[in-house]
């Protein structure tokens, strides 16, 4: 909402590429994490639909830096580098063996390889290429909290969240400790909260 067709001009004036996914966003996006540790939290799944024009997109301007707008977003692209890795480790796997779990990739020792961002990705696209599959519409669970890191986004375009969800778990991740700074300046400014509320850019902290 914070973009207009102006300022997608003016991104385009400066050579800046924008990509697009579809998103199918439920109420588990907004359930509060109610447990006394992350652990007991149990994380929705959300529906995602991205074209293999998006993926080609995102291998393109890896160098370049890759910008996501919305928590979900940054979700769709982080479970793509995962679901890369599954087709490296797994090549007959079926769509549904794709879906990324909301621990596996903290958990599973098999996803602690080094493989790069382009090489999950293009091996997601050639996986999508032999089943002949033009758009991915499958389905993550994956949590993004501190600790994480990030494989493909270096920064996030987001609104300010309220305690205790999963959205803000997924601010301190990329923000690292500096979150807090960012929450209290935006409380000290009467900055607007939620959904309709004031946008900031935070950077990946940890690198890539």
């Amino acid at each position: 909402m914070h973009f207009t067709e102006r300022i997608f001009s003016s991104l385009k004036e400066k050579n800046i590429d924008t990509g697009f996914v579809t998103l199918h966003v439920g109420a588990g996006t907004f359930k509060p994490v109610k447990s006394e540790t992350m652990k007991g939290h149990e994380m929705h799944a959300e529906w995602i639909d991205v074209s293999n024009f998006f993926i080609r997109q995102l291998i393109k301007n890896i160098s370049n830096g890759i910008f996501c707008v919305g928590t979900t977003s940054v979700r769709t692209v982080e479970s793509l580098y995962w679901m890369g890795v599954k087709t490296m480790l797994y090549p007959n796997a079926s769509i549904e063996e794709l879906e990324v779990q909301q621990w596996e990739v903290y958990e599973d020792d098999l996803f602690k390889n080094p493989f790069s961002a382009e090489e999950a990705l293009h091996s997601l696209l050639n996986f999508l290429h032999d089943k002949k599959i033009v758009r991915l519409f499958t389905k993550t669970k994956i949590i993004i909290a501190p600790g994480y890191q990030f494989k493909i986004v270096q920064g996030l375009i987001t609104n300010f969240h309220q305690p205790k969800s999963t959205l803000l778990l997924l601010v301190a991740a990329m923000a690292g400790e500096k979150w807090k700074v960012i929450y209290e300046y935006a409380l000290n400014n009467n900055f607007r909260f939620l959904s309709y509320g004031d946008g900031c850019l935070i950077f990946n902290n940890h690198g890539n």
